[in-house]
Parts: C-alpha cells; sequence; structure tokens
C-alpha cells in the first residue's frame, strides 16, 4: 500500500492497548514458569514437598504427634476411640485388618491410646511419675519417649477390656500381641508375630 506521496505504508496497523497489555502479560507469566522450573530443577525438588532424610525414618515418624484424644468410646463411655492417625504405615494397614476381623465377630475396638509424638510421651512419663512418686515406678506404666511403641508408631492400647480379650485371643495371626502382663490393654505390631507367635509376656513395661 502506498501513500498519497508514493511512499510505502505499513499493513498492519497500530496494535492496540489492550492487546498490548495481554501480549505482554503472557510473556511476563511464561518468563515466571520458565523461572520457577529452573530453580526447582537447582533444588532438586517440588516447594513444600517432604524431602526424605536417609537414616532418619523412625527419628521421623517420632516426631508426627498422635491425637490427644477421641470420640466417646461407644462401648464404655469411660475411654475414647481415638483415630489411628500417625502409625507408621505398615502399623496402619496392619490395624485396619485387624479391625476387619473384629468386624466380623461384631467386636469393636476402641483405640484409648494410639501413636505418640516424644512430646505427647514426656508428657504422660510426666504425669504418670507425678501420680505413682518415682520414675521407676512410673515406668511400669509409661516409658519415658526413648523407649516407647508408642512414640514408634507401633503400639495402641485397646478398650474396653472385652475388646482387648478378643486381640489378645484372636491378634497373634494378625502380628498383633500383648506385651506386659499388668496392661491387657497394651498391643504392640509386628509381623514377625504372625509367623513366630507371641512372645512371652513381660511383668510390666519395665521388664519387672
Amino acid at each position: 500500500m502506498t501513500s498519497p506521496d508514493g511512499s510505502e505504508l505499513s499493513t498492519f496497523g497500530p496494535v492496540p492497548t489492550g492487546n498490548r497489555r495481554v501480549a505482554v502479560g503472557a510473556l511476563l507469566a511464561l518468563g515466571l514458569v520458565v523461572v520457577t522450573l529452573v530453580i526447582w530443577g537447582l533444588v532438586g525438588q517440588l516447594p513444600f514437598a517432604y524431602e526424605p532424610v536417609a537414616g532418619r525414618g523412625v527419628a521421623v515418624v517420632e516426631d508426627i504427634p498422635g491425637p490427644d484424644s477421641g470420640e466417646v468410646c461407644r462401648l464404655d463411655q469411660r475411654y475414647v476411640d481415638e483415630k489411628p492417625d500417625g502409625l507408621r504405615d505398615d502399623v496402619h494397614a496392619a490395624w485396619q485388618r485387624l479391625t476387619a476381623e473384629a468386624d466380623k465377630d461384631d467386636v469393636h475396638l476402641c483405640v484409648q491410646d494410639g501413636k505418640r509424638s516424644r512430646a505427647q510421651q514426656q508428657r504422660e512419663f510426666d504425669e504418670a511419675v507425678e501420680k505413682f512418686g518415682t520414675r521407676e515406678l512410673a515406668a511400669r506404666y509409661v516409658l519415658p519417649p526413648d523407649k516407647s511403641m508408642h512414640v514408634k508408631g507401633k503400639a495402641v492400647d485397646v478398650q474396653p477390656l472385652s475388646s482387648a480379650g478378643w486381640v489378645e485371643e484372636h491378634g497373634g495371626a494378625l502380628g498383633w500381641c500383648r506385651r506386659y502382663e499388668n496392661e491387657p490393654w497394651h498391643f504392640e505390631y509386628d509381623p514377625g508375630y504372625a509367623s513366630g507367635g507371641c512372645p512371652a509376656l513381660e511383668p510390666s513395661a519395665t521388664g519387672t
């Protein structure tokens, strides 16, 4: 196209202001995406993703708190029924298998206590020391955090005692065994129990 004086004119008219802003915005957004991908590539992970630490699997579990309470146990209102949150994945799956078997016998298992973090276990132990007077006596019922299977996500306390009795009779085949003579409600999971049988009961958590 030529102008009246014979000079060439562009075949493209001026770009509308609105379209220009859209184009600039799209370019900025694309640039941000590229920069983000580069950063992710450099750090080797997505933001907020869990970064596993070699050799720290148990430590990570031990830092996870469990519920401090739960709904009232429908079989006995003196107890609660916590959600089994925080248990190790394999233990949680084993608990689901155990409760499914109990359901077949019309037995409900209330979780009075399940997973606890170190801090939760320390509070429980401190309360037991205050109640019983000495650390030695308290440890017969509540272990300090570094020794507790509740902290490791491998133990549950089942109530009422009628339900705990069902677990003692039938749980061994699924890897759940009672461990202490003075705690008929306390059960720990180990897949070896299913094949090798439950170990002999200890008098208490201290072994005495």
